[in-house]
């Protein structure tokens, strides 16, 4: 007589079973913000907590020829939180910003801030001295910790700033004014962690995300929706593994994962650090990406897992086919940040051996968490984003307001626990992004009948390259400051590598050249921002019946161009 083989898991009942009175991931009602929402009932309680719980000798920050364990990146954490407390008055609520290269500096800044009750301020180091100065005046920042090209930076407009500088790794004479953090750890004795009462739903971080119009926005995130982000990826691992019937065979080293993404940005700070602590995993942190010296390192550290934009991702697919460098040790590719084209899902499965390939959909504002997919679920469906995070609520609305079902396109909205306040002094934003509890993402998509998402276009005016938002009004308005620019539409256009590319259209009184425009812009707008195609426009611009630049006609004009 056979023998009857049990019947597989479908994803809900997995979920049920996972988050079950008891269970490790046990769900339960509570608020987050005010808003009703699904909850970690076993999860830790703060940052703070997280960290101190994950304490041990195994490695955990490497950078170059530096490697620091997770119980001396918490010793040096306690004496950065002391020193921030003792020196420079920082209380609980205060804004403290962190503008520097992935250096093991960030991380043990990171944790001290969230771990005396202050709020991390996130900023990007791309951005040029002006913008700095509106980040730290928007945060009202009270102190800032930056390497030597930020430093350089803020020279300009140092004496205008209300902040107190903490130089990291200077390589020049510092300003008046400006510390150097070895010499104030120097000074500084080991000391416990600065014991600050904590709750789950203080302010934590302010990470900053680029809209469709004006100044970048302060995402506002406290710390249940940052750790149940973090426990959402587990549990997804665990639906996938209980799905499956096959537990992935635990390697008798260190798992550790590469750290090619800025911490700036919500991927390579909640998917990429955020994510080591609990599984005890060393991060080596890159200088710059390289994709040869990303190869040297995987082989070297014994890399199991690499999380970035499709642009380095498919970098390393093309590198690896072209080199003898064992990378038999990454069993997972992910995501994140901008869509990934289908062909490089399939060449990731067959370019690492035992890699698979992930991916999800997220923002800054859910804390990066959202939809996700894996492993042969994701080959199987190339095009889809995943399904629903089990903490997550979705819809698709149309224009009017109105629940759409499956199979037909809409706005993507969100909800639960892992979603931002809402956006540092911006009511304004945050009457137009919530709306009922439910978060706006601008995104169209649909989902199908199995519950795939499927992102299929934009509503909000921006160019998602290589992970970064840029807003198209910040450009336009870059450019007309030129005083021969009368009118300039700025719009995305496909790149094989980054996904998109910033294309302009212009209409000039007088001749210029791209060069010229480009130089122009360099003193305006982070160097990532500047359109890699510019077209001129013999003639005013085209319109649309309310007056508006016709953009989705000079884009189209624009991508046959360089199709051509």
């Amino acid at each position: 007589m056979s023998e009857v083989q049990p019947e597989k898991l479908n994803r809900l009942q997995a979920i049920e079973v996972l988050t079950a009175s008891g269970e490790p991931f046990e769900l339960t009602d509570g608020q987050v913000w005010g808003r009703d929402c699904r909850i970690f009932k076993n999860a830790p309680a703060t940052l703070r907590d997280l960290f101190d719980s994950t304490r041990s000798d195994e490695t955990f920050l490497v950078y170059q020829d530096e490697r620091y364990s997770f119980e001396e990146t918490w010793q040096r954490t306690s004496q950065i939180a002391a020193i921030l407390m003792n020196d420079y008055g920082v209380a609980k609520g205060d804004r403290v910003a962190i503008s520097m290269r992935n250096y093991p500096e960030w991380t043990m800044a990171f944790n001290a801030i969230t771990s005396i009750g202050a709020v991390a301020v996130a900023m990007n180091a791309l951005w040029l001295s002006h913008e700095l100065q509106y980040g730290l005046e928007n945060s009202g920042s009270k102190v800032l910790l930056a390497d030597q090209e930020r430093v350089d930076r803020l020279v300009p407009i140092l004496d205008s700033l209300a902040v107190s500088v903490i130089a990291v790794r200077p390589t020049e004479a510092l300003p008046a004014g400006v510390a150097d953090l070895a010499h104030l750890l120097a000074a500084c004795a080991v000391t416990d962690m600065p014991q600050v009462p904590l709750d789950p739903n203080d302010p934590a971080t302010i990470l900053y995300t680029s809209g469709s119009t004006g100044y970048p926005k302060g995402a506002v995130s406290c710390h249940r929706n940052i750790i149940t982000a973090l426990m959402s990826w587990e549990l997804e691992g665990q639906i996938a593994a209980l799905i499956s019937g096959v537990t992935p065979p635990v390697p008798d080293y260190q798992a550790a994962t590469l750290l090619g993404v800025p911490l700036f940005h919500a991927t390579g700070l909640l998917a990429v650090l955020m994510m080591s602590y609990r599984s005890q995993r060393k991060m080596i942190c890159m200088y710059k990406w390289d994709v040869q010296v990303a190869m040297a390192l995987i082989e070297q550290e014994r890399v199991s897992s690499f999380v970035a934009p499709a642009a380095m991702t498919g970098d390393l697919v093309i590198a690896a086919g072209q080199s003898n460098r064992d990378l038999s040790t990454l069993a997972t590719v992910g995501g994140g940040g901008a869509p990934r084209a289908p062909e490089q899902v399939k060449r990731i499965s067959q370019s690492f051996g035992k890699a698979l390939p992930n991916t999800g959909w997220g923002m800054t504002e859910t804390n990066a968490i959202g939809t996700g997919i894996s492993g042969e679920d994701y080959l199987a469906h190339p095009g889809s984003s995943g399904r629903c995070s089990a903490v997550l609520d979705i819809r698709i609305v149309s224009e009017a307001g109105k629940v759409l079902p499956n199979g037909t396109p809409g706005e993507l909205q969100i909800r639960g626990a892992s979603i931002i306040e809402g956006y540092w002094q911006r009511p304004d934003a945050n009457a137009e992004t919530f709306v009922d509890g439910w978060l706006r993402t601008g995104d169209v998509a649909y989902v199908d009948s199995e519950g795939y998402v499927y992102i299929v276009d934009r509503i909000k005016d921006l160019v998602i390259r290589g992970g970064e938002n840029i807003g198209c009004a910040e450009v336009e308005a870059g450019l007309l400051e030129h005083a021969n620019i009368l009118e300039a539409s700025v719009y995305a256009v496909p790149d094989e590598r980054l996904g998109e590319e910033v294309g302009a259209t212009i209409y000039c009184n007088q001749s210029l050249t791209q060069e010229q425009v480009t130089e122009f812009l360099m003193a305006r707008i982070a160097r990532f921002k500047i359109p890699r195609y510019i077209y001129f426009s013999p003639e005013p611009l085209p319109r649309i019946a309310s007056g508006k630049i016709d953009k989705r006609q000079l884009r189209e004009i624009a991508v046959k161009r360089i199709q051509s």
